[in-house]
């Protein structure tokens, strides 16, 4: 078997930190799920979900076999008046503690939730995003911590245009999310052709078009969408995940194939089923794909 790292996130099990996001499952389970599977990692969820205090962070993780990742951190990064440098510095205290070498940066709204409307950034307010994204990239530097911007569905780097900015106005690195790439109008196959050197860190998701549209045009929110079945196992959607995995390893990534679909599930499920069954699927594709060029 191809050596690949790959790594779960508690979202694709539902967990999220959007209030009233369906039923939150416990850690208890979803780590147990992601070591049954044989992940190797897990990001840390929403504020939360694991213990706050960075030692005790540090403990759940290792009771489970899990190392750390690092995880999805949602910061208002745009506005002049508003310094995102403590409430980094704060959460990068659990980093360090549990040795978690990736900060996965949204740079969010300030607003509650995803389905909500934008403000458009000037070229002062594409000043203020870009600077603080290096002043948060140097400092995770200075803690041998990566710091990665994931392009999100209703945050401030959402669609293509916004993505140019970053990429022409940062050395921030990214998070490569396949689904919201897709769903904000940038082909994640050509990112990974003109800058793989920037992909530091990945959230795979395939997703089925016909749903994703509707999301696009606004005819559904990005919630309704993903009830209505926007993102599926992955080689079972529209993206061409398996072009996507084998160009990152050809070009030498070394970051971690995360398992990151976004997901709402309404009651406990059975064991085995429902988060599990679908994640299962995904590990089995990443890794045959892997083992697919490996034998090349």
């Amino acid at each position: 078997m191809a050596d690949v790292k790959i790594a779960g996130a508690p979202i694709s099990w539902g967990v999220c930190e959007v209030p009233n996001w369906g039923h939150q499952m416990t850690p208890e389970r979803v780590l147990k799920e992601m070591a049954d599977l044989g992940l190797g990692a897990t990001e840390f969820g929403p504020e939360g979900f694991l213990p706050t205090e960075a030692k005790l962070r540090a403990e759940v993780l290792e009771a489970h076999g899990m190392e750390a990742v690092g995880g999805f951190f949602p910061v208002v990064l745009h506005l002049a008046d508003q310094d995102p440098m403590p409430i980094v510095q704060k959460e990068l205290e659990a980093y360090v503690a549990s040795g978690a070498k990736t900060l996965v940066l949204s740079a969010i709204t300030g607003l509650d939730g995803y389905d909500v409307k934008r403000t458009t950034l000037d070229e002062a307010g594409w000043k203020v995003l870009n600077g603080n994204l290096d002043r948060v990239r140097e400092y995770c530097l200075l803690l041998g911590i990566t710091a990665v911007l994931h392009p999100h569905v209703g945050t401030m780097v959402e669609t293509k245009d916004d993505i140019e900015h970053i990429l022409a106005g940062s050395k921030i690195d990214f998070c490569l999310d396949t689904g919201h790439m897709i769903i904000g109008g940038t082909d994640p196959v050509e990112f990974v052709k003109q800058h793989a050197d920037r992909v530091k860190h990945s959230h795979l998701k395939d997703v089925n078009l016909k749903v994703a549209d509707r999301v696009q045009s606004g005819e559904i929110t990005y919630y309704q969408g993903i009830l209505d079945g926007m993102y599926v196992p992955l080689g079972e959607g529209d993206v061409d995940i398996r072009s996507i995995v084998r160009g990152l390893i050809k070009s030498g990534y070394q970051g971690w194939f995360t398992l990151e679909q976004d997901n709402v599930i309404n009651a406990e499920p059975a064991a085995g089923g429902g988060p599990f069954d679908n994640a299962k699927k995904s590990v089995a594709f990443i890794r045959a794909v892997a083992d697919e060029l490996a034998a090349e």
